[in-house]
């Protein structure tokens, strides 16, 4: 208590200013002292979360670590389990295919004796056809000679019956032209016999219509003399006083007439020295005309050859112009059609040697298939091929005729496909059936969630069950789908750590 009445005695001595200071600095250190608390406070919770943190950190890894080693080991024996019937079914396989290729190697054995046999007979009957047709081509030559030598007299009698026949032809024919030179001389007389005495009907004719014409001109020619006297005396009466006038008016001219002729002489004069001047300028007009004419005509030869070698250079650069256009086109469309075909050639042989790596020993050696035909359908296939197609798709058809071989090889391969196609498609029902007889004895020699929660052959009533077997199941340890794996951090989320 002394210590604050000495504090209150403080105060009280202190001025109002002082005081407020003085209690200002003492609520700053207060604050500074709280603050200072807080961090410590706020240090020490980080510390312990780092610490917590760390402790989690380490409990998860151990967690993991732990649950990874019982992920491990339950993974080991399903993987076990699966490693046995693999290797169980693996066994059966590979037996299977071992008895496969014991029956496969003992068909090839009788496949090659088959072929040797094949191959001894043939060898012999080409041998025997070899000496069939030496036979025949010997008797043919011999029916040809002697069909030869019965042409050769035959030929001989025809041409000496020929000759004979021409020589007759030949006289009768001389004989008639003879007969058809007197027959044409004769008619020529009477011909022109009969022309003269035309002629003289026509021209005695002529004579007569002659007299005729003449007679009747000169009545006309009297007749037009009297009008034209009569037509002068008319003409004079009314032409007198205009001939005294013209003889007043011809005085006057001849005096005007020696004017002008005095005028005329100056005027000749001049008139010479401008005959002179036009002469000369005519002369050098007439060559100038003459030069400028002929190099006009050259220049308008010229100018039209021109224009016609223009044309021709013209129609003749639009003729090479679509020429090159046209073989240009052409070209590159025959350059990519050919490249097509090399393309698809290099294809078709790459995918003949693939084929060919895939081809048996019987493909290689018989790449065909006999014909199951008998002679006589093959003969009248042979003539149906031979005759001349009548419809669009026979000829067509005619045109790829030399695939024959081919087609036959490709039905062949489609074949032996369907087959395999119906083999692999029975196969997968025997697998099937397989899977589902392996699925029942699995489920009915195990216990798990799986199997007790759905129906399964362990629940037995009055001896009957509830399991449709007929029903193909895809069970996971068959079919070996991918396995369902849960993280261990998913599982610690959810987990209450221990403080």
């Amino acid at each position: 208590m002394a210590p604050k009445k000495k504090k209150s005695g403080k105060m009280s001595k202190m001025s109002e200013e002082d005081r407020l200071l003085y209690e200002e600095q003492k609520r700053l250190a207060e604050e500074e002292m709280k603050k200072k608390k807080e961090d410590m406070l706020s240090q020490f919770l980080k510390d312990k979360l780092s610490k917590e943190e760390k402790a989690t950190r380490f409990n998860l890894n151990k967690l993991n670590h732990q649950w990874r080693n019982i992920m491990r080991e339950a993974k080991s024996k399903e993987l076990k389990k699966d490693i046995e019937i693999l290797s169980q079914t693996f066994e059966r396989v590979v037996d299977r295919k071992d008895a496969v290729i014991k029956s496969l190697a003992k068909d090839l054995m009788e496949a090659e004796e088959q072929y040797a046999m094949a191959l001894r007979s043939h060898i012999q009957n080409v041998d025997n056809m070899i000496d069939l047709q030496r036979q025949r081509l010997q008797t043919l030559k011999k029916e040809y000679e002697e069909e030869l030598e019965i042409l050769k007299t035959e030929f001989d009698t025809e041409r000496s019956m020929v000759i004979e026949q021409h020589s007759e032809e030949m006289n009768s024919i001389a004989d008639i032209l003879f007969a058809m030179e007197h027959n044409n001389s004769e008619r020529e007389t009477d011909a022109k016999s009969e022309f003269q005495s035309m002629r003289d009907e026509i021209k005695n004719k002529n004579l007569e219509e002659k007299h005729a014409l003449r007679v009747a001109l000169e009545s006309k020619v009297d007749d037009l003399w009297q009008q034209f006297k009569q037509a002068l005396q008319n003409y004079t009466e009314t032409t007198e006083e205009r001939k005294i006038s013209f003889e007043t008016l011809k005085v006057k001219d001849e005096k005007s007439a020696r004017e002008i002729e005095m005028q005329m002489r100056k005027l000749q004069r001049i008139s010479d020295q401008i005959s002179q001047l036009k002469s000369k300028m005519n002369s050098n007009a007439k060559e100038s005309e003459e030069r400028n004419r002929k190099l006009r005509d050259e220049r308008e030869k010229m100018l039209a050859l021109f224009q016609d070698l223009k044309c021709q250079m013209n129609k003749l650069r639009d003729g090479e112009r679509e020429k090159l256009t046209k073989l240009t086109l052409e070209s590159n469309a025959a350059a990519k059609e050919v490249k097509r075909h090399q393309d698809k050639g290099k294809q078709i042989l790459k995918l003949a040697e693939m084929c060919r790596k895939l081809e048996t020993e019987e493909e290689k050696v018989l790449p065909f298939y006999a014909s199951s035909l008998t002679k006589e359908e093959q003969e009248d296939v042979e003539a149906a091929v031979l005759e001349a197609p009548s419809e669009p798709m026979s000829q067509v058809m005619h045109e790829y005729s030399s695939l024959e071989n081919f087609w036959k090889r490709y039905n062949k391969v489609l074949l032996d496909k369907l087959a395999l196609d119906k083999e692999k498609n029975s196969m997968l029902q025997e697998n099937q059936q397989l899977r589902m007889l392996l699925k029942q004895y699995l489920d009915g020699i195990s216990v798990n969630e799986e199997i007790l929660s759905q129906v399964n052959p362990l629940f037995i009533v009055n001896n009957k069950t509830n399991v449709n077997f007929s029903v193909p199941v895809m069970d996971m340890r068959v079919a070996r789908p991918g396995q369902t794996v849960i993280e261990a951090a998913h599982v610690v989320k959810h987990i209450a750590l221990p403080r």
